[in-house]
């Protein structure tokens, strides 16, 4: 299994639009509250895909999962003729062949998100992991539909494990994708199973065939990468649920609080530098009157040092206003001779 991300351009407008109804349907990556801890995921935002090959008796399978769970996919969930919907988050795209090759289907099929024209609820539920050592959240995401083999539209979700692992920003693994093109896509897809393929049918040489499987870089059990897929297929509620873990740091219970206390830690810096600031004028101003009553006898203003000045800042102040006023005021008269 390879991933891979992308962040496709799309129109402002549509961009804007989309994202503001995605807010309004209920789920905001960037503010989470699951038993009173909050979560911000934004920082897994972005157009990333995963891929999973199947193979039967009759036929080859290569579904593509394309995904952005912050915003809608826009042009992302476009490709080649495939279309699965702008307002859509997660959406698959599946390559059927026979194994022999000499036939093939393609369809897209959304999984979560919005209605076509961006209406419509995700119906999020957002659930914390807790106990047995485990942290995190569990996040479903509906709005999808899939067509199953009877031909029988079935509803269709998307169960994403965020699993808590402080040393992984959840990116590990993403290769950028930004310049690849719809119909490099579907060639890459087509690459994928003869991969598969050829693999799969060597003779004498299985285990061999296994340990190439196990450090392929498509292999989904990748270990190294954060996003992993878990499986696609018939829910307990007769619906379709595609299963995904996703371990990072941002499904850490405590990672916003510490990250806002860390921002106040460089916050205190400039603190302690006001601070710092005014104990050298402090101690600046006490010394220079001591100073001044010890070796002058001073009294009152004139303790301070540099008291004559200090008791002239406000007429200085008055004489600079005065002058720029009066430079305003000149620069917008007019000169020469006037009529008579």
């Amino acid at each position: 299994m390879r991933i891979q991300s992308s962040l496709s351009p799309s129109l402002l407008f549509t961009s804007a639009l989309l994202t503001s109804l995605a807010s309004a349907s209920g789920f905001d990556c960037k503010d989470i509250i699951a038993d009173g801890y909050k979560y911000d995921l934004y920082g897994l935002n972005g157009v990333h895909t995963i891929y999973h090959v199947e193979k039967t008796e009759d036929y080859i399978v290569n579904t593509t999962y394309v995904l952005n769970i912050c915003k809608t996919l826009g042009k992302a969930s476009i490709r080649g003729d495939l279309k699965c919907g702008t307002s859509k988050n997660i959406c698959g795209f599946q390559y059927k062949y026979t194994v022999d090759g000499s036939h093939e289907t393609s369809d897209a099929f959304p999984i979560a998100g919005l209605d076509p024209l961006g209406h419509g609820s995700k119906d999020p539920e957002v659930t914390r992991l807790k106990g047995d050592g485990q942290e995190g959240l569990l996040v479903k995401l509906a709005g999808g539909k899939y067509v199953d083999k009877d031909e029988k539209k079935k509803d269709a979700r998307a169960v994403i494990e965020f699993q808590c692992d402080p040393d992984r920003s959840g990116l590990e693994g993403l290769a950028s994708g930004e310049n690849e093109s719809s119909e490099e896509e579907a060639a890459e897809a087509r690459r994928r199973v003869v991969v598969r393929e050829d693999e799969g049918d060597k003779d004498g040489d299985k285990d061999k065939g296994d340990d190439k499987e196990k450090t392929d870089p498509n292999d989904g059990s990748d270990p190294s990468r954060s996003l992993q897929f878990e499986s696609f297929g018939p829910a307990d509620d007769d619906t379709y649920e595609l299963k995904l873990k996703w371990r990072t740091r941002y499904a850490c219970d405590n990672y916003v609080r510490d990250r806002k206390g860390n921002s106040s830690n460089h916050w205190g810096f400039f603190t302690w530098l006001i601070i710092i600031l005014f104990l050298c004028v402090a101690a600046y101003l006490i010394f220079g009157s001591w100073l001044n009553y010890n070796r002058y006898g001073a009294r009152g203003w004139d303790l301070l040092p540099h008291g004559d000045t200090l008791r002239d800042i406000p007429y200085i102040f008055q004489d600079w206003l005065r002058r720029v006023i009066n430079t305003l005021q000149g620069s917008g008269s007019r000169g020469g001779y006037s009529a008579v």
